[in-house]
């Protein structure tokens, strides 16, 4: 009788206000689990047996509803030194071949969450949980969990390099692990062995290395226990000792040898080798050089000096490269994380020469090596390279097109004939495209802020049944670029769910990478989703001190989720940042702003109309009203009939330390100064007219007040005080008696920036922003950039009758009253 095995998936989440679900995941102990580097594939099936409690917490005012693994680093020694203690060296090194595992143990005992509530019907919950057809046998499921577990499998050495078997004259530059080889018998293994001690020291070079091909042929079981065999060890000793008498072809054939039998990085017949091939760079031709640095990568050591030499070398013959050298030298530069600047440049001018010859997965590998290189590129460059792309898409395989995303989102380019390919392209690949691929598309999207339903409900879809494949930053890459793009998938709970329960099973990781706790729970919060047990770890002071020693500046993220959690979720009772932190990253972000943000001639030129519009900059502030979201704020305060109310004092008061103290001599001012009263306007009137000179536009009626040696009292609930011994010119105080009940406007000057490629569309921060004004009582007008930048160059009265229309508004004032 077979047995059908039925997966349980994290159950969906409600949509109702608050309540509490349980869900059970199974998966086979957590234990063993080595430690993640941050671009290598999680190929391990683990899944901790552990129980994920989400509790919604209902948020105030919610509606209901990379990196391959590169060279290890190796040390260096001397030939002298090695062959003098290699036997030694030798079998400690054998010794110690094998990593230490990492074992993590992991219990989600609540994922309490608060959740999004929408200002719509709950939507009929579809059951994660499906039975399988009856004729679907248990063979045949198991067949398609394999099929899934191999598509899902990357490999950070041999992915990059399948760009190689594509024309026959990469075997002369790199190593080719698909050549064919005749197995060598244990026998006649064991002969060779044999032969070592009994004739040591007498082998000849040739010899020597046709003794490490042989072996390098034996079977795989064999191969292993070489390097614990002392008469391997005697082998390696006597090409150490005579490294220099070896010919570059038969040191080449040793290091492929090498390469064959898994010698560990830092073996000292390595040490000997690399230091004998730096010597004989100049003396070697650029394929054997290419060919040497291909084994390095294979043997995965670092080899620092080698590399250099090598780009120097290509640097004073670069006009020579032929079309698979230059391939192989940028995908070599790639991997060696190395980008010569001087050369670079060089290799620009090569790449147009070579554009339009190469095969579309030689342009996924320029783009890699470009792109792992952290290499500058022209924009001239990428835009050939995105021409040539977007036209040949559909023959493009996915890895070399998910190369090209990353080097085009690294330029910051904005081709959208490549765009608009894409979406058509890519949504019919998702679901046979690992993990990691999808992930790249995606984050490429949102780093581009470029929408496209179709690429992100394809990847919504495909992605539940997925999300075990995720690394810690798979998911928060996800979560971010569709928080970013402030996309919901229709099976939005679905795709959540299962993010947030991979983010909690894999939470060991944010010990390594806090990077990607903050990128996930930032995504989430754009959103209106805050799980409160990721919250809660978050905001420890044990995470707190990871993300100060973090190489990447998060703090600002951490001001962000902090503030937002107190804004949206009066009901969180974990853990909060500091009031240090707070303040010290207040500063920090004023102080940018006030060099960067508040400077821009767009919302300068705005503030200025506006106090001219209004009565002068006591009507208008400049400012950050939420510091954490990053961005500026034209506050302004008006009555519920309409009138500006003044407020900004602090920037009153600096304006007229500005000017000069005086006033305009007027017929009234001199007939108020002889009889004591005003003709035809009042010493208030006066006084505004003498400091803003420019009003315009202010429909609403000047405030009035007289000075009979007190306080001016004015309709605004505001008390003007007149210091003592002033005279009714000077410049009064403005002390707020009580908060006026009038409307609170949060004019936002709008770019690009903040909304998705070529569309009206916000991006995820700025709904987070404008969402939490409105929820502080704040109503947020906008002067859009494709209005307010037209206007810029318009004349002064056009600018003032479309800012007079957008504070006035009657729609909008009407709808505060």
């Amino acid at each position: 009788m077979a047995t059908v095995l039925i997966r349980r998936r994290f159950p969906r989440l409600s949509r109702v206000t608050t309540f509490l679900t349980t869900a059970k995941f199974k998966a086979e102990s957590g234990s063993n689990e080595s430690k993640q580097e941050e671009e290598n594939p999680e190929t391990s099936n683990s899944r901790p047996e552990s129980t994920a409690t989400i509790q919604l917490l209902d948020p105030l005012d919610y509606r209901v509803l990379y990196n391959p693994s590169a060279y290890a680093k190796s040390r260096a020694a001397s030939q002298q030194n090695a062959a003098r203690s290699c036997s030694q060296a030798l079998t400690d090194d054998s010794t110690s071949t094998g990593t230490s595992q990492v074992q993590h143990t992991f219990t989600a005992t609540s994922a309490q969450a608060l959740p999004p509530v929408r200002n719509a019907l709950p939507k009929p919950k579809p059951h994660l949980k499906q039975p399988i057809p009856a004729q679907l046998s248990a063979a045949q499921t198991m067949k398609k969990e394999i099929e899934m577990e191999k598509a899902e499998m990357h490999d950070s050495k041999e992915d990059p390099r399948v760009f190689q078997q594509g024309r026959p004259e990469y075997k002369s530059l790199s190593y080719d692990k698909f050549e064919p080889i005749e197995t060598l018998s244990s026998e006649e293994g064991d002969l060779i062995l044999h032969s070592i001690p009994i004739s040591k020291g007498s082998h000849s070079p040739g010899t020597v290395t046709d003794y490490f091909c042989k072996l390098s042929r034996l079977p795989v079981e064999r191969r292993a226990g070489l390097m614990v065999d002392p008469r391997f060890n005697t082998l390696c000793c006597c090409a150490i000792e005579n490294i220099q008498s070896f010919s570059t072809s038969e040191l080449t054939d040793i290091l492929k040898a090498c390469v064959r039998l898994v010698v560990p990085p830092t073996h000292p017949v390595l040490n000997a080798c690399e230091s004998e091939f730096c010597r004989r760079v100049w003396d070697m031709n650029l394929d054997q050089l290419l060919l040497v640095a291909d084994c390095w990568r294979c043997l995965g050591r670092s080899v620092p000096s080698y590399l250099s030499i090598l780009f120097s070398y290509a640097n004073m013959h670069w006009t020579e490269l032929t079309l698979p050298q230059f391939v192989q030298l940028v995908y070599i530069i790639g991997e060696g994380r190395k980008s010569p600047v001087d050369l670079m440049q060089k290799l620009e001018s090569v790449i147009l020469k070579y554009l339009d010859s190469c095969t579309l997965e030689e342009v996924g590998a320029i783009c890699l090596g470009l792109f792992k290189s952290v290499s500058g590129i022209s924009d001239h460059v990428m835009r050939k390279i995105a021409d040539r792309v977007s036209l040949e898409m559909e023959d493009m395989g996915t890895y070399a097109l998910v190369n090209v995303l990353k080097m085009l989102r690294y330029t910051r380019m904005d081709h959208l004939p490549l765009l608009r390919k894409l979406g058509k392209v890519v949504p019919a690949r998702i679901p046979t495209t690992n993990i990691q691929g999808i992930m790249h598309i995606t984050l490429s999207c949102s780093s581009l802020h470029y929408y496209d339903e179709g690429i992100l409900a394809a990847v919504a879809a495909s992605l539940p049944s997925k999300v075990s494949y995720c690394r810690s930053k798979d998911a928060a890459k996800f979560l971010w670029s569709f928080g970013c793009l402030d996309y919901e998938p229709p099976n939005e709970e679905e795709f959540y769910s299962s993010l947030i329960e991979q983010m909690l099973r894999k939470r060991h990781e944010f010990e390594k990478f806090p990077e990607h706790l903050l990128t996930g729970l930032l995504g989430l919060a754009f959103v209106k989703r805050f799980p409160e047990e990721l919250i809660d770890y978050a905001l420890r002071d044990e995470f707190v001190h990871k993300v100060r020693g973090s190489k990447y500046e998060l703090r600002k993220d951490l001001f962000t989720l902090g503030k937002s959690v107190e804004i949206e979720c009066p009901g969180y009772r974990g853990s909060r940042l500091s009031p240090h932190l707070y303040e010290e990253m207040t500063e920090i972000v004023l102080n940018f702003a006030e060099q960067e943000i508040f400077v821009r001639p767009e919302i300068v030129e705005a503030v200025s109309l506006l106090k001219s519009m209004l009565g002068g900059a006591e009507y208008v502030k400049n400012h950050m009203i939420l510091p954490h979201t990053r961005s500026s704020d034209l506050e302004v305060h008006l009555a519920m009939d309409g009138h500006p109310i003044p407020f900004n004092s602090s920037d009153a008061v600096a304006n007229k330390k500005l000017r000069d103290i005086g006033v305009s001599l007027t017929d009234d001012l001199m007939a108020q100064l002889i009889k004591g009263k005003s003709n035809s306007q009042s010493s208030a009137e006066v006084e505004t007219e003498a400091t803003a000179p420019r009003q315009e536009w202010n429909k609403a009626p000047t405030p009035r007040a007289s000075f009979v040696g007190g306080p001016v009292t004015t309709g605004t609930g505001l008390q003007v005080a007149a210091p003592s011994g002033s005279c009714p010119g000077a410049s009064p105080s403005l002390v707020p008696l009580q908060q006026p009940q009038g409307i609170r406007l949060a004019i936002q000057v709008s770019n690009r920036n903040h909304y998705c490629y070529l569309s009206k569309r916000l991006l995820g921060l700025h709904c987070l922003k404008r969402r939490q004004l409105k929820q502080l009582g704040y109503v947020v007008v906008e002067l859009p950039f494709w209005e307010w930048f037209p206007l810029l160059k318009r004349t002064r009265l056009e600018k003032l009758s479309y800012l007079h229309y957008k504070v006035f508004n009657p729609v909008l004032l009407s709808k505060a009253g």
